[in-house]
């Protein structure tokens, strides 16, 4: 174990995920621990929209997620739950992603996520993709389909890249391709750069925020609030600051002081 991995204050982590279980490095307890992470710590990219940079050493995302309660994006919230499965005895491979979501054309790999060993098998493991991400890892397997409460999660192969898709999504069913080409920290920092501060990036475009359940999915961008369940889909709009920090409140468990203001070029001050 490296020494910021060893830094890490697991029991203050698993506090912040409501999760008091057992902690050997098994599949039943990394799926308890994904659960746990994934419907706890929201995806957000707030920070963004207050200006701020995104930090990804240890430390940054103890206080940010863990001390602070706040969210993050896939950077942020798979590299602290790496770290805390790797503390826990689970062997980690870091990977790099091409999100999809109703294109076919090639993007850059702007996307974190996890293979992890347990009970002799490779699992695929992802806390940061927000709510149309997985609840739990799922077998790393041509053809597994994984059921997580109202939503069904399915891996292929197409040559050397695996697809998650997602059938109930209605953005898009393909979530994102990745390889097993092993990454190490430093392999982020561009991506993380790339996503936070480029003009035409949807993280610096809409303010978002967005928390999986076992039946619903809030999902918060813009001045858009949906509610997917398996029935469908709601929207509402949010039409004031005052509503918007309520919804975080509410909804997220993100709690900024009265008259934060968000910046955003696509979300006009009302």
């Amino acid at each position: 174990m490296n020494k910021e991995v060893d830094a890490l204050d697991l029991d203050a982590y698993l506090a912040r995920i409501d999760y008091s279980g057992e902690r050997s490095p098994t599949a039943e307890i990394l799926r308890a621990l994904h659960r746990a992470h994934a419907t706890h710590i929201p995806f957000e990219n707030l920070d963004i929209m207050l200006g701020k940079s995104i930090r990804l050493d240890l430390a940054s995302l103890q206080t940010k997620l863990v001390r602070n309660r706040r969210g993050g994006y896939c950077f942020e919230q798979n590299a602290l739950f790496a770290a805390a499965l790797e503390q826990l005895g689970f062997v980690v491979t870091r990977m790099a992603a091409r999100v999809r979501f109703g294109t076919n054309e090639v993007r850059p790999r702007t996307h974190m996520a996890l293979k992890v060993e347990a009970d002799g098998k490779s699992w695929l493991a992802d806390v940061g993709f927000g709510g149309w991400g997985l609840l739990e890892p799922i077998a790393l397997v041509d053809g597994e389909v994984s059921q997580q409460g109202a939503w069904s999660f399915r891996l292929r192969r197409e040559d050397e890249q695996w697809i998650l898709s997602c059938p109930q999504c209605p953005i898009s069913a393909d979530q994102y391709s990745f390889t097993l080409e092993p990454q190490l920290p430093v392999d982020y920092e561009p991506p993380n750069h790339f996503c936070s501060t480029w003009p035409q990036s949807s993280f610096v475009q809409f303010v978002t925020a967005q928390l999986p359940s076992e039946n619903v999915r809030s999902i918060l961008r813009g001045r858009e609030l949906s509610t997917a369940n398996a029935s469908g889909n709601r929207i509402e709009k949010i039409e004031s600051d005052a509503a918007l920090l309520r919804v975080l409140r509410e909804r997220f468990d993100l709690h900024f002081p009265d008259g934060t203001r968000f910046r955003s070029p696509n979300d006009q001050e009302r």
